[in-house]
């Protein structure tokens, strides 16, 4: 494989991870926008944009772009976070060009008055439909808590609140000094004609503006409170419990991976073993996010409401066991044969490849290739693991509960 980058003065930045000898194409634009760019009356305006994207552009009828991506037979998709927002597909190598000129043609939406009304509607249901379902807006809220003031504590969906009083005018504004030139890259990975790509792009782009307002970014004072969500739908009890953790750009996010997994891996951990072999829990998990200046680690538990004080009592021992004795040798060795087996798997795929060279791209601007990765991996001592289950697991962290009520 060979990773080849672009940048023009007039163009955007384009990068591809080559392959000649892939048997697919995957392309995707990368928007370095997402939640944490929004104003708190604006906020789900990057996700809620994510949707009008597919409604028409100037080109196509919303018809019109659905039917060409079912002609092109392509696996596509989008996706809003905190921080980005992409936009994918992954084709034959023939339908390259097809795939770009859609991709690309959606990214200047036609951002219509009466498309909005009407998917306003849509992603209302979506805020709807997660508030209904386990853990109940547990979450969301917890992030709300644990990040405050800070403009990471800011819900992707947004709320009812502010979905419902967008207007059109917003979010054309919000488009013009977010999807810019300096602000998204074109991504690609598998069977890819580069310099047709650099061609294509430049003189499908050539109208765009270029320049887009930095992102501030400052480190979050991390909330700690609880709050308790009352819920009837709610039969079994949900804990969620948030901790300080590191920026996507720290050398000890490979060890805090490493130990979220020894800790909470979803079989062979330590949690596996005391909470989920024994019938005492659902489900007891624990993940690190990774954010441009900062991190945290999410606790998720859920089990019967009578099971709940003593399953609590067992992951606070558990944690301060690894805090005062860290962690094995073969529970290191497991935790890293797990991640490793998953990274080989996963580049095996171009479409996979993409998503890792368009997110590492933003956060870094460089690309570490995979044996790279592996070799960080390899490196991660048991003292690294004790060391950042200090550095994480010890403050108090925030936490919201579901509990049922008649």
């Amino acid at each position: 494989m060979e990773l080849l980058t672009h940048k023009s003065i007039s163009g955007p930045e384009i990068i591809a991870l080559c392959d000649p000898a892939a048997f697919t194409t995957s392309v995707g634009w990368f928007v370095n926008t997402g939640a944490r760019d929004e104003s708190p009356e604006l906020a789900g305006v990057s996700h809620f944009l994510e949707h009008m994207v597919f409604k028409g552009t100037k080109r196509r009828s919303a018809e019109q772009v659905n039917s060409e991506l079912d002609h092109l037979g392509a696996q596509s998709n989008a996706f809003t976070s905190e921080e980005s927002t992409v936009f994918h597909a992954c084709v034959l190598p023939e339908c390259q060009d097809q795939a770009v000129d859609l991709l690309t043609d959606i990214m200047r939406p036609s951002l219509r008055e009466e498309d909005f009304q009407t998917e306003r509607q849509v992603v209302l249901e979506e805020i709807a439909m997660y508030d209904d379902q386990p853990p109940y807006g547990a979450m969301e809220r917890a992030m709300e808590l644990f990040f405050g003031e800070h403009s990471l504590g800011r819900r992707v969906l947004g709320t009812t609140e502010t979905v419902s009083e967008m207007t059109i005018e917003q979010m054309v504004q919000y488009h013009k000094q977010r999807y810019t030139l300096d602000n998204m890259i074109l991504v690609a990975s598998g069977k890819v004609d580069f310099q047709r790509l650099v061609e294509q792009t430049e003189s499908l782009v050539g109208s765009w503006r270029g320049r887009s307002s930095p992102r501030q970014t400052h480190l979050p004072k991390f909330g700690i409170s609880s709050e308790i969500i009352e819920r009837q739908a709610s039969h079994q009890q949900y804990t969620v419990k948030i901790w300080p953790g590191v920026g996507c750009n720290d050398p000890s996010r490979y060890a805090l991976r490493l130990l979220a997994s020894v800790i909470a891996d979803e079989s062979g951990s330590r949690l596996f073993w005391e909470l989920i072999d024994t019938g005492l829990a659902e489900t007891a998990a624990l993940w690190p996010q990774f954010f441009q200046e900062c991190g945290c680690i999410v606790g998720y538990l859920c089990c019967a409401p009578e099971d709940t004080e003593e399953n609590t009592d067992i992951i606070q021992r558990v944690f301060q066991q690894v805090i005062d004795e860290g962690v094995t040798q073969r529970e290191l060795d497991l935790a890293r044969n797990k991640i490793v087996s998953s990274l080989i798997l996963s580049d095996e795929r171009p479409s996979n490849r993409l998503f890792a060279l368009g997110q590492s791209w933003l956060a870094r601007k460089r690309y570490d290739p995979l044996d790279a990765v592996l070799a960080r991996y390899a490196a991660v001592t048991p003292d690294e693991l004790r060391e950042v289950a200090v550095q994480t697991l010890s403050p108090t962290p925030t936490t919201v509960q579901v509990v049922h009520v008649e």
